[in-house]
């Protein structure tokens, strides 16, 4: 890929053929502002599923998108993903990720606080996302993505 996956959000578009690109644009088949994958991961939040798998082989990429999964059906590694994207939206949108809009994003209530920071430490350990502020208290605690 011409875009490194864990920036793929926040990157601006780079196409392979340019003259094919260029064409596309103009018959209104594609657009130059590199919002798909945001639109993608934002329409994924909105449905409460798993964050696109993106997977890379040699000079291909390929992309599965998942139906609705519960939370506590969802595999680990599809839930971390899941919140470093959710991570790199909110950091395009100037916030940060705190374990409301976490519980939001998956969908559950208060009572699953817990779990959230569950995830929200393996995260970090993943070294994935970072504090803003690690002086603040850990009730608000904002996280954004390691580069940012």
């Amino acid at each position: 890929p011409l875009v490194d996956v864990m920036r793929i959000v926040d990157n601006p578009p780079k196409s392979r053929n340019e003259k094919l690109a260029s064409l596309m644009r103009r018959l209104g088949m594609c657009e130059e502002l590199g919002r798909g994958w945001d639109r993608m991961v934002i329409s994924c939040e909105l449905k409460q599923i798993p964050a696109p798998h993106i997977q890379i082989y040699q000079d291909n990429t390929k992309v599965t998108l998942f139906s609705h999964l519960d939370f506590t059906n969802m595999q680990m590694d599809d839930r971390i993903w899941s919140t470093y994207m959710h991570a790199c939206l909110k950091y395009i949108e100037g916030d940060g990720i705190t374990n409301s809009s976490l519980r939001d994003r998956f969908g559950l209530k208060q009572t699953s606080a817990a779990s959230i920071s569950r995830l929200i430490k393996e995260v970090l350990e993943k070294k994935l996302i970072k504090a803003i502020d690690s002086d603040t208290g850990q009730r608000y605690m904002k996280y954004i993505p390691i580069w940012g």
